[in-house]
């Protein structure tokens, strides 16, 4: 290899120039200097540490959390012509000694290992054997305890300071907030002045969040904007993923599950098809999280509330990495907020945890709750910052906002006289005057509260209360049952009476598909939709003699700059974004081939 940085991105990525902060930290680790490197998804972090591992001497040694998300990294990296391995306890014996040989000889640029793996006796021995050009610490937010995905054996990294002391030592991540920064810096040793923080922005994404009304029909009308794509359908419990899934796949779907409770070698099997095939909607718990490396997820849809703003950050952020438009959608209810609380207060974790986690949750019902952009309360959570974007529900249809103030008086008053004990849809009907049996066999329709909300319809009072849990003047019962109890905070709004504004409801049908698909179109013109649908179909038999996912041969936005430019040798393919030399050589005359023959029958 080169010792030129440049040079490698060209020849090996296929890139003409870096992006962003990109050139800055390569040639930082190059200098032999340590780095912390917080970049979005998609953002291009692994180019960050895969090129200095090229251009210094020695094998670079990635930590990373999952063995499928290895797998596929060095599958991409093999077919860009860079010696890669990753070694994981599912390695069988002969192939960790031909492993083990590879190292020794000089025969890798890149050793991929998870860190339960990397603490195993005699493997941090054997590494210092040989020499390190670079040590890259991928999801470092793992290692923060105070991080949302915390993993107890990330927190044994720090032998790594000690064993290899000389070595340029990277941690880099997509989600971190300030207090799981600093943790990170002050755990591995590396300085302030060593860190990067590229922003957390990802422009492509559009952010939606709707209440939870009927969550089959709302993944349905995402998912019509989004046919023959894929995606991935979040939810909290296994069941609702399995019924999910089930209904999915009635409704003409290619759609799977993915949860803790499956064998692992189904789990295996589905995790392959979504990333091997295309138009696979993979309906997980967040046990589906970080081995996803599939470029070309179009949306990510949560049908329940996610645990945080940073889980919510990274799950969503599994859309999109190739830069293309992509779609999350957020539903939620009160419900939600019942539930997540409940987990909170049931865990067994120290009191100062729980109390973070309660400003978590509380974080993340502002974003679901926020009249403004959602981009910026996004960004803000995590220190960054941004204009109105434009690319969101909230900026393409802002809510209207009243003065709820007499409104929450109401509710919180009928909550009262009905002895704090009932649960959401108890009170709307209270509200708004109904005498069903319920009602009358409790006395609730002789109270002064009954039906002194006709004013509101019965799905604009679900919002108020909604509203109204998320701000905390409402408390749910954390047993389960749902009764819903003034808090504190809400008695206290009862004898302040301060103004409060809250959001009108939305109407029921948004206009997101609407969005989505003019976005889709100014990416791909109807002039280039035949060949880039062609070059697909090349791409996808190409992927399937090897076993490999169609990604790692060439991304959709590579596929689309082809169609675009209509390269008639390799010279001209070599110019197209996204093409290095190894992949130039081995698809080139397949692909120019496609191209030959749409312009010699004259498909445009």
């Amino acid at each position: 290899m080169t010792a030129d940085p440049a040079h490698i991105l060209k020849t090996v990525y296929g890139y003409d120039a870096f992006r962003g902060r990109q050139a800055q930290i390569v040639s930082h680790v190059v200098a032999g200097n340590n780095a912390f490197v917080l970049m979005p998804t998609g953002g291009g972090k692994s180019l960050c540490y895969q090129i200095p591992a090229l251009v210094r001497p020695g094998v670079g040694l990635v930590v990373s959390p999952l063995i499928a998300l290895m797998a596929d990294q060095v599958t991409a990296l093999r077919q860009a012509g860079v010696r890669a391995a990753a070694l994981n306890s599912d390695l069988p014996g002969e192939e960790r000694r031909a492993l083990w040989n590879d190292v020794f000889s000089g025969a890798l640029n890149l050793l991929y290992v998870a860190p339960e793996t990397l603490l195993k006796p005699g493997v941090m021995e054997r590494l210092a054997e040989v020499r390190l050009s670079v040590i890259a610490i991928d999801e470092a937010h793992c290692l923060s305890q105070w991080g949302h995905d915390f993993r107890p054996s990330y927190r044994q990294l720090d032998a790594l300071v000690e064993r290899f002391p000389d070595t340029p030592r990277m941690a880099l991540t997509a989600t971190a907030d300030e207090p799981t920064r600093a943790e990170i810096l002050s755990h591995l040793q590396i300085a302030e002045t060593d860190a990067f923080i590229a922003g957390f922005d990802r422009p492509n994404i559009r952010y939606a969040i709707e209440e939870r009304e009927n969550p089959r029909r709302q993944l349905k009308r995402l998912l019509e904007v989004h046919k023959g794509e894929s995606g991935i359908v979040y939810c909290l419990s296994k069941r609702r993923t399995e019924e999910i899934a089930a209904w999915l796949r009635g409704e003409g779907y290619n759609a799977l599950a993915y949860h803790g409770g499956m064998d692992k070698a189904a789990r295996e099997a589905n995790q392959t098809r979504f990333q091997r095939e295309e138009a696979v909607i993979m309906v997980a718990t967040i046990a589906f999280g970080m081995g996803i490396d599939k470029p070309d997820v179009r949306f990510v849809a949560h049908i329940d509330l996610p645990g945080s703003i940073e889980a919510y950050y990274q799950e969503t952020g599994r859309a999109g990495r190739d830069g293309l438009p992509s779609e999350a959608l957020m539903l939620y209810g009160h419900e939600d907020i019942a539930l997540r609380s409940r987990f909170i207060e049931e865990s067994d974790a120290s009191e100062q945890r729980k109390r973070m986690e309660r400003q978590k949750l509380d974080s993340l019902l502002g974003l679901a709750e926020t009249a403004g952009c959602r981009r910026q309360v996004l960004l803000s959570y995590f220190g960054d910052h941004c204009e109105p974007c434009g690319n969101c529900d909230t900026c393409a249809e802002p809510p209207q906002l009243f003065d709820g103030t007499i409104a929450a008086q109401k509710a919180l008053s009928c909550i009262y006289r009905t002895g704090e004990r009932f649960g959401q849809a108890y009170i709307v009907d209270v509200l708004l005057g109904v005498e069903n049996e319920r009602i009358v066999r409790f006395g609730h329709d002789s109270i002064s509260t009954h039906g002194i909300g006709k004013e509101h319809d019965g799905r604009t009072w679900r919002a108020i209360l909604r509203q109204l849990i998320a701000q905390r003047l409402v408390d749910v019962d954390l047993a389960g049952h749902g009764g819903l109890a003034i808090s504190e905070a809400g008695r206290s709004f009862l004898q302040k009476k301060p103004t409060l504004m809250l959001r009108v409801p939305r109407p029921a049908r948004a206009s997101r598909g609407k969005v989505a698909r003019r976005q889709t179109v100014a990416v791909l013109p109807d002039a280039d939709r035949a060949l880039f649908e062609a070059l697909r179909a090349k791409r996808m038999d190409i992927a399937r003699a090897q076993n490999v996912p169609p990604y790692v041969i060439f991304h959709d936005r590579t596929l689309i700059e082809i169609a675009a430019a209509r390269p008639a040798s390799r010279a001209e393919m070599a110019r197209v974004p996204g093409v290095g030399e190894a992949k130039l050589e081995r698809y080139g005359p397949a692909f120019l081939a496609v191209i030959a023959g749409h312009v010699r029958t004259g498909v445009s």
